[in-house]
């Protein structure tokens, strides 16, 4: 069965202090939901994106190190998912019942070994 990584954005001004027992517990309620669907191996949340560190290719092998996310953007990962699904479409269905905060990706990893 095809893995997809969900990827989900938050804005960099996300307060987390806003975060709702509701929030919290609509989190867990799908979290078991996925699990007995058999469709989460794995979730993690991340710490915040000003203490990331952001690598980038450069001429002649070289590797710049800066600090920060490496996206140039106002949002920033905020945690991901990994599922197990039949396609894109049962994917984005799991993903579409979990952006309480923010937003997310979804895109069908092409190697994943268990």
């Amino acid at each position: 069965m095809p893995h997809y990584l969900v990827t989900g954005y938050l804005p960099d001004d996300f307060d987390p202090s806003n975060v709702t027992e509701a929030m919290i517990r609509d989190m867990g309620v799908l979290n078991d939901e996925m699990e007995a669907a058999g469709a989460r191996v794995l979730g993690l949340g991340l710490s915040p994106a000003g203490g990331a560190k952001s690598l980038r290719a450069q001429p002649g092998g070289k590797v710049l190190i800066t600090d920060g996310p490496y996206m140039e953007t106002k949002e920033h990962v905020g945690g991901l998912l990994v599922l197990k699904a039949a396609n894109m479409d049962e994917a984005v269905a799991w993903a579409r019942k979990g952006v309480f905060a923010g937003g997310a990706e979804v895109r069908e990893i092409l190697r994943y070994n268990e």
